[in-house]
């Protein structure tokens, strides 16, 4: 594994050689913070030597992270946009297969950039086409058609419109349905992972298929409808953070990272930022890691009921546990 010039380690996909910075920084704000001081943090975000950025067509992130990009060429803190690793993903409701390839062409526009370094499917369901609503009415869910929309995929990156292709949101089943028709298999699975929902099935099920897993929500989306702060306010993590000098944050940050698993964060705030960073010199001991493993385990995102408040409820558990 090597590392940025700022010493974040970087992934190499098996697939194709591409490296990808472990540790991204994520640009999904809610509620929204605006374009301005989106693009403000982005920049800031580079100078303390961040190089890998998320962002997805749902998150209404794409333009002002062009714009950053564009100033920090400008201004000199980066010399190339090769410099930079940039994700972005296909809203549920361009999940359709003839609908794919122009939507990363406008994440593309919208990011002022020529090429991607990962686009993900960001759900492994549809919504009727040109529908963009969060949290997705009962009425709108379609099933995706996994051939037509992985072969788009694929063609978004034998058109060298991005490096690398892979999802988000995806089960061990779907990832299985998937793999089975994929002619170029995913490089990444981004999905939601902490110390209180740790994945475990999943990331042996990945590691097993060469899928490099990627956690958001590191911290528990605390500030979103959806988190809480169970993370952040864990006394075992608590506990181990003060005894090594460090935050809870950086303890959750670490022990995800000490699982082979890249990891989103989001912070606007500098020192947080800085602190994030602040993850690769140290470890967690064998009686640390035991504790962590024995934590009591519950989703957040994922248990979101995804309807309209006219009901019935279609909660997540429904997507990922394959009955769409």
């Amino acid at each position: 594994m090597g590392s940025t010039s700022f010493g974040i380690p970087e992934h190499r996909f098996g697939s194709n050689g591409e490296k990808m910075p472990v540790l991204g920084f994520g640009t999904a704000v809610f509620p929204p913070v605006g374009a301005e001081a989106t693009k403000m943090a982005i920049l800031q975000s580079i100078k303390l030597g961040y190089r890998h950025f998320d962002t997805a067509a749902k998150y209404g992130s794409e333009q002002p992270l062009g714009e950053a990009i564009q100033e920090a060429l400008s201004i000199g803190l980066i010399q190339s946009r090769d410099e930079l690793f940039i994700t972005t993903k296909l809203w549920c409701g361009d999940a359709h297969g003839d609908l794919v390839v122009p939507a990363l062409k406008r994440s593309l526009q919208n990011l002022k950039l020529e090429y991607l370094d990962l686009f993900l499917i960001h759900w492994p369901v549809s919504c009727k086409p040109g529908t963009y609503e969060f949290p997705i009415k009962e009425e709108n869910f379609l099933p995706m058609d996994f051939n037509s929309v992985w072969a788009a995929m694929e063609e978004c990156q034998r058109l060298n419109l991005t490096k690398s292709i892979g999802v988000s949101n995806f089960s061990c089943k779907k990832l299985t349905d998937i793999l089975a028709i994929a002619n170029i298999p995913p490089a990444v699975n981004q999905v939601e992972m902490n110390p209180m929902w740790q994945q475990k099935k999943l990331r042996e099920f990945c590691q097993a298929n060469g899928i490099f897993l990627t956690a958001y929500s590191p911290l528990g989306a605390n500030g979103t409808f959806w988190g809480s702060d169970r993370v952040l306010e864990c006394e075992v993590l608590k506990e181990i953070a003060k005894a090594k000098g460090k935050t809870a944050a950086q303890v959750s940050l670490r022990w995800i990272y000490e699982q082979g698993v890249g990891v989103i964060v989001k912070s606007f705030n500098g020192e947080r930022m800085k602190q994030n960073l602040g993850i690769f010199d140290w470890s967690l001991d064998e009686d640390e890691l035991k504790k962590i493993d024995e934590l009591p385990q519950s989703r957040g995102v994922t248990g979101v009921a995804y309807t309209s408040k006219y009901g019935p409820f279609r909660t997540v558990e429904d997507i990922w546990d394959g009955e769409m």
